[in-house]
């Protein structure tokens, strides 16, 4: 459009822009204070607020000008509609996206936008070695643009579901407490029921383009549910078991032992479980229902048990449950168990709470068998004393139950922006390289590391492993994930049957 014209238009437009900012400016803040005076949730209602509630109006104004001035934006001639007021930071960023604004514009302005403000990151806290990583990372957001990044440590992530649906219910669908959450499986088919996610950001996202989403399908699909734009993917990781021998079966001496006698005597398959537990009572068990690691053991041994089952059965796992489905796959699962608690630790009449306290169990050589979906957690722990020096990392032969993980911003974050910036950072080059390092988690990268320029893929090579990790050459059958719908059957049906301490 030439200026002349665009003159003409700003002019005309001109006493309808100033009433539509002013009264969107006083309802805003009369949004924002009737927000802080119900919920009180973040923080109490002081002065400063005010100072907040301008920040919101002059985000949105920022927002504004973006779209009018970004230079593809000068092309149309579509009158700028009172209705981008009415919406929260996401969605204006989502009108820039619908007037073809370019990505290094939107995305410079949400940085612009994310600066200068706390993030409330709701993460499970169980693992030390992930909560330092963590740490890292918020120190590197706060250096680079000055972020506040709080690790709201987690012991489930139902919580953080229960908060946001409890926010919502309160009518509070701007200032929640949660910026962003780590999650995956049934909490994202629940947060994604109940609209408690915001929608279409990740494209915003410079950094998601080196996932290669485009050939890589499971960047954008979460146990098989399509993300739409809800979901950064932060890493990957499979089940693995690690196994320490009792000092009267193998020579403690284990530098001297080759990997494969080290772990000798440790079953290789779900039925290899079951007959090694039958042969040493009391040696192992798996926590309790509805811990995470808990569901991953058994969907992992319902996945096993059915592999000979014909394909037309085994794909009712990857849908949500039906009665015929369940009367065909979850038989052999309940046989199975049947047969496994009373050689279980305490004769499966109690069971530990989390992958934290099996760990320990086996550390206290209580039992010989444990397993983590954090494979680098193990050779940490022994580094720490925590495992004893002979305990060796493997992996099922018959299959490793393996998912994504992702991070989202729930609908009503306070501060969206900000938790964009952090999810750009964390899907960097560098926050995946020293993510995926054994002494520092040891979590696959989500980078399609093939196609970086050869001094980056450097910095995914592999140092010489510890000898209780993970070997580098483990071949790994990928078990993908059941419909999310099947860890809640399970976990309400294993308490049926199981219901234990």
């Amino acid at each position: 459009m030439p200026l002349g014209k665009l003159s003409r238009l700003l002019s005309d437009k001109k006493s309808r822009f100033s009433t539509v900012f002013a009264n969107h400016s006083l309802n805003k803040a009369a949004i924002f204070l009737s927000h802080k005076q119900q919920n009180g949730l973040r923080t109490q209602f002081t002065i400063t607020s005010n100072f907040k509630a301008f920040g919101v109006i002059l985000r949105q104004l920022i927002l504004m000008l973006a779209v009018i001035f970004s230079p593809t934006a000068l092309s149309y001639t579509a009158p700028i509609s009172a209705q981008i007021f009415e919406q929260d930071s996401i969605s204006v960023t989502t009108s820039l996206v619908a007037k073809k604004a370019p990505v290094e514009t939107i995305w410079n302005t949400i940085e612009t936008l994310g600066k200068n403000h706390s993030v409330y990151f709701h993460a499970w806290g169980g693992d030390p070695q992930i909560n330092i990583y963590i740490q890292w990372l918020a120190k590197r957001v706060k250096n680079s643009h000055n972020i506040d990044l709080h690790h709201v440590k987690l012991t489930d992530t139902s919580e953080a579901v229960s908060r946001v649906l409890a926010e919502k219910s309160a009518n509070n669908h701007q200032q929640g407490q949660v910026d962003l959450v780590w999650i995956n499986g049934e909490n994202f088919a629940s947060m994604a029921q109940y609209q408690l996610l915001a929608r279409g950001w990740v494209a915003q996202l410079p950094n998601f383009s080196l996932t290669n989403p485009s050939e890589n399908e499971a960047m954008t699909r979460d146990f098989g549910l399509p993300t739409q734009g809800m979901e950064a993917p932060w890493g990957q990781a499979s089940l693995s078991f690690y196994y320490t021998p009792s000092p009267n079966t193998h020579d403690l001496n284990y530098a001297q032992n080759s990997y494969q006698d080290s772990i000798s005597k440790a079953p290789k398959n779900i039925n290899q479980l079951l007959t090694w537990a039958e042969q040493n009572p009391g040696r192992f068990t798996y926590p309790k229902p509805p811990d995470f690691l808990s569901l991953s053991f058994l969907k992992y041994a319902l996945i096993a048990l059915n592999q000979q089952q014909k394909e037309q059965v085994k794909s009712g796992l990857y849908q949500a449950p039906t009665p015929q489905s369940q009367a065909a796959l979850l038989p052999t699962l309940w046989a199975y168990l049947d047969k496994l608690h009373p050689h279980l630790w305490h004769q499966g009449q109690y069971f530990v709470a989390s992958g934290t306290a099996l760990q320990r169990l086996v550390g206290d050589g209580e039992i010989n068998l444990g397993f983590t979906f954090s494979a680098a957690q193990i050779p940490a722990s022994v580094a720490r004393y925590n495992l004893p020096e002979n305990t060796r990392s493997f992996v099922m032969k018959d299959g490793s139950l393996s998912n994504i993980h992702f991070v989202a911003i729930p609908y009503n974050a306070a501060n969206s922006d900000s938790a964009k910036v952090v999810a750009n950072f964390m899907l960097s080059v560098e926050a995946q390289a020293k993510k995926q390092q054994a002494e520092i988690w040891g979590d696959s990268t989500v980078i399609d590391v093939s196609k970086l320029p050869v001094q980056q893929q450097l910095l995914f090579s592999t140092n010489q492993p510890h000898p209780s990790a993970l070997p580098i050459n483990s071949k790994i059958i990928a078990l993908s994930e059941p419909h999310p719908s099947w860890s809640k059957l399970i976990n309400r049906e294993w308490l049926k049957r199981y219901g234990a301490q």
